[in-house]
């Protein structure tokens, strides 16, 4: 399946938070190959990010230790 086929059908889900928040947040979705997609909820029309497993799992690290915290 091509990726633009597999985007278009991905379960994107987002944060419990982002309710919270004013649904300021972003979607992710499991890809193929571990891949991830990111999109931001407000313009989900917009072409997401892919990232590796690897990639997904430093970001995750990252921001579960405060890394992006402003």
């Amino acid at each position: 399946m091509e990726l633009k086929d597999e985007l278009a059908r991905a379960a994107w889900r987002k944060a419990s938070f982002s309710s919270s928040n004013g649904g300021d947040c972003i979607e992710v979705a499991p890809l193929s190959g571990g891949r991830v997609g990111i999109r931001d909820t407000e313009a989900p029309e917009q072409a997401p990010f892919v990232v590796t497993p690897s990639v997904w799992n430093a970001f995750v690290k990252g921001a579960k230790a405060g890394e992006f915290d402003f």
